[in-house]
């Protein structure tokens, strides 16, 4: 177990939404940096699970800066697609991750499994996992998630991702019609946040 207090972090991301976001909910006390100044490209993510998927971006980013790095890996799963887009929820919206056709293919994809979808109420959660590593070594790796609905049509520009299409439990609006700090305070990343505190 790494016993030493964290004061510098790296993130491990080239997404910039992401990196806003675990920004903000990390203490005041840590120097965070980002992928950006090192200028590393991304690994290739050939993990099964979002946990593999989170522990090979945190040891590959601090391997290659040798600094801590807390990654995650997250994604939507829709329960009428049998869990898809699941891992490969950034993959969906092509290489350049463009999630307005990510959005599109979900839409799509539910039109081939049922016209009359939009009368259904269609499970999915956002899922996320995140890892803090030290070169090779796992410090911490925790998951959070976030129950709701997919709505009919995308609705609001906040948020990034497929934030326009969610609906959490118990609430009318999109992630991406909140604003981002309530938003912050109930997503997947915010559940993920709670287990991994201790850590940091």
């Amino acid at each position: 177990m790494y016993k030493q207090k964290i004061n510098k972090l790296l993130i491990g991301t080239n997404n910039r939404g992401k990196l806003r976001e675990i920004k903000s909910l990390l203490p005041k006390s840590i120097k965070i940096h980002s992928t950006s100044e090192f200028n590393i490209k991304s690994p290739v993510e050939n993990g099964k699970t979002f946990k593999e998927n989170s522990l090979i971006k945190s040891k590959y980013f601090s391997k290659k800066t040798g600094l801590i790095c807390l990654a995650d890996d997250s994604g939507l799963e829709i329960d009428f697609l049998d869990k898809s887009p699941g891992i490969y929820s950034a993959r969906w919206g092509g290489k350049h991750g463009d999630f307005s056709k990510a959005i599109r293919k979900v839409y799509r994809e539910l039109n081939k499994k049922d016209k009359s979808w939009k009368n259904k109420k269609i499970k999915a959660r956002f899922i996320c996992v995140l890892s803090i590593s030290y070169l090779n070594q796992k410090i911490a790796c925790v998951l959070g998630k976030v129950e709701g609905f997919i709505s009919d049509k995308p609705r609001g520009k906040n948020g990034f991702g497929y934030d326009p299409i969610f609906i959490p439990l118990k609430k009318k609006k999109t992630f991406g019609e909140m604003r981002p700090s309530q938003k912050y305070k109930m997503d997947h990343r915010f559940q993920a946040f709670k287990k991994i505190r201790k850590f940091l």
